[in-house]
């Protein structure tokens, strides 16, 4: 099994036919991704061709859906129209928007990432790498040939730990990995994919990785505490960030005592989850902790 993407799952790519969108959905294709439509109003009734296949330009999410039966929406749009893109997603019925892009602002986040909730929308991002159950689908960018399907779940706000780790475990593998995105409002949060882990019967161990700022880390924490029952392994990054300066995301700030590294690793070890020092100790202490 695996969460919220699977191999039935029937992808739609607004924005397919820019430059990252083609060069992406050609990725995604390649790793077996049912990639069954492209958005793009302009360029409505064309195909793109990829390698093997072409896949149609609707005009319109919705025209999309209607024609396909996707359930899957990866947004590579720029900033500026990315608001518009997942609330178009949302009102023709989406389950599931993966917003990759990044730069957008903050205000724009807050109103779709609250217009998609209720409306049934899930969003995973914005800026983020998306997610990949390996084997089965994958949406967004992240390298699918990196690792195996396996019994680890990972969810991430950092894309490059995301790839480490998921390169360092590659003997075990994973049944999903979610990169959840580093920006201060984002619409699934680390609670919301441990909550998904403990629910899937094929996943065994959870790896967290989390960074400074805010107190997502915090509260996910108290999460394990209370509902989590499978083994969980963390990392924080950013041990060595200034403080007052933004690091990378948007979110990563660290603010007096707040939002440190130190201060989310002892909340998390706080509850029973081992915190490596580096990704390659957290990569030991999974093998470890899943008997790899």
């Amino acid at each position: 099994m695996a969460i919220f993407l699977t191999k039935e799952s029937k992808i739609l790519v607004q924005g397919m036919t820019g430059a990252e969108g083609v060069k992406h959905t050609r990725r995604m294709l390649a790793a077996g991704t049912e990639v069954v439509g492209g958005v793009n109003p302009r360029k409505a009734g064309q195909s793109v061709a990829f390698d093997d296949r072409s896949v149609p330009v609707f005009g319109s999410v919705r025209e999309g859906m209607e024609a396909t039966g996707a359930d899957v929406s990866v947004v590579f749009v720029p900033p500026a129209f990315a608001k518009a893109a997942v609330i178009e997603a949302a009102d023709a019925g989406i389950g599931l928007a993966v917003v990759i892009t990044e730069g957008i602002p903050v205000h724009d986040a807050v109103a779709f990432t609250s217009y998609a909730k209720d409306k049934g929308t899930r969003i995973i991002g914005p800026n983020c790498p998306g997610l990949i159950s390996p084997g089965q689908s994958n949406a967004g960018i992240i390298p699918a040939d990196i690792t195996k399907p396996g019994r680890i779940g990972l969810v991430s706000k950092s894309g490059t730990l995301t790839y480490q780790l998921m390169y360092e475990l590659r003997d075990i593998g994973f049944s999903s990995c979610v990169g959840i995105g580093g920006d201060p409002v984002i619409g699934t949060t680390h609670i919301d994919c441990l909550q998904a882990f403990e629910d899937d019967p094929d996943t065994e161990l959870v790896v967290l990785i989390g960074e400074i700022g805010g107190d997502a880390e915090e509260r996910a924490a108290a999460y394990i505490r209370e509902h989590v029952t499978k083994p969980v392994v963390g990392y924080v990054a950013g041990f060595t960030a200034p403080e007052g300066r933004t690091m990378g995301h948007a979110g990563a700030i660290v603010s007096g005592s707040s939002g440190t590294a130190q201060a989310k690793k002892a909340a998390l070890e706080a509850v029973g989850v081992r915190v490596g020092s580096t990704p390659t100790e957290t990569a030991r202490l999974a093998l470890q902790a899943i008997g790899g």
